[in-house]
């Protein structure tokens, strides 16, 4: 061997290849602390997939929850263009938790059954960024809260968007801002509770889709907002039916129903309007 041979290479294919002095790919996304996040609790080797699953699910809603805070300023500023990538992105995002159940859909009730007992009372229930997510999109109740309680800043959080309009409430109030006559209850309306149908908001979203030529941007809006629905109702099918093939109709180690609970879910529509209209076309 050369004495060329021993030496370290400056670069390869251009390549840096010295980071004592500069920030790194790895620096950069803090791999350390995330690759360094997992604990599986049990001998099972298939728990590290059932913690990879849920961590990297948070991820993207960690993504979702920073686009759909977006999207309810850029609605607010009427400011539709940047709204619609945004929402786009979340419809899009959605569907890659779709495909992400199809890899926990691996784990056969044996493999499940081995890891259980070291869950404890843990569940993807009292996911905070899931209940955000509820929220921000109408879905409010606020009987989730006390979940959080032993989290103040957890807690906190999750009031004050238990306590602010919806995205949808947002779309709502911009009709009114647009000249479309929206009844004053539902524009003054309890933000803490659940999006319900108003056939004042109805006529409106049926007067944007009978004319979209003239409304183009509110109907734009309107469909940005059904394909998010459509792939957020696809998720939690996903889910029910993975939940279901894995541990069948036991009860969920949060203490929930499991199956069926997740299976009322299903019933949820965040926007009503938008998709009763289409009978009324």
């Amino acid at each position: 061997m050369t004495s060329s041979d021993k030496q370290q290479p400056a670069q390869w294919h251009g390549a840096r290849m010295d980071f004592s002095s500069a920030m790194s790919y790895g620096d950069y996304l803090g791999l350390d602390q995330i690759l360094s996040a997992q604990h599986p609790l049990s001998p099972n080797h298939n728990e590290m997939l059932f913690i990879i699953q849920h961590q990297t699910s948070e991820l993207w809603m960690k993504l979702m929850l920073h686009e759909m805070q977006a999207v309810r300023t850029q609605i607010r500023a009427g400011e539709l263009q940047p709204a619609f990538k945004m929402l786009a992105r979340v419809a899009r995002i959605m569907d890659q938790l779709v495909h992400a159940w199809d890899v926990l859909a691996t784990m056969t009730p044996p493999e499940y059954t081995a890891i259980r007992p070291y869950l404890g009372a843990s569940s993807g229930f009292q996911s905070y960024q899931y209940r955000e997510l509820e929220f921000i999109l109408g879905n409010k109740n606020r009987h989730m809260l006390a979940v959080h309680e032993k989290n103040p800043d957890v807690h906190a959080a999750l009031e004050r968007e238990l306590l602010a309009p919806s995205v949808y409430d947002e779309a709502v109030m911009l009709l009114a801002r647009s000249g479309f006559a929206i009844a004053r209850e539902r524009l003054e309306g309890d933000w803490t509770q659940p999006t319900q149908a108003d056939e004042s908001v109805k006529a409106a979203w049926l007067e944007v889709y009978r004319e979209p030529e003239k409304h183009w941007a509110l109907y734009e809006l309107a469909e940005k907002l059904v394909d998010m629905e459509t792939s957020f109702r696809f998720w939690r099918f996903r889910h029910v039916t993975t939940v279901e093939r894995i541990i069948g109709f036991k009860t969920g180690t949060g203490g929930t129903a499991g199956v069926s609970y997740l299976r009322k879910m299903l019933d949820v529509v965040l926007f009503p309007e938008l998709f009763a209209l289409r009978t009324a076309l």
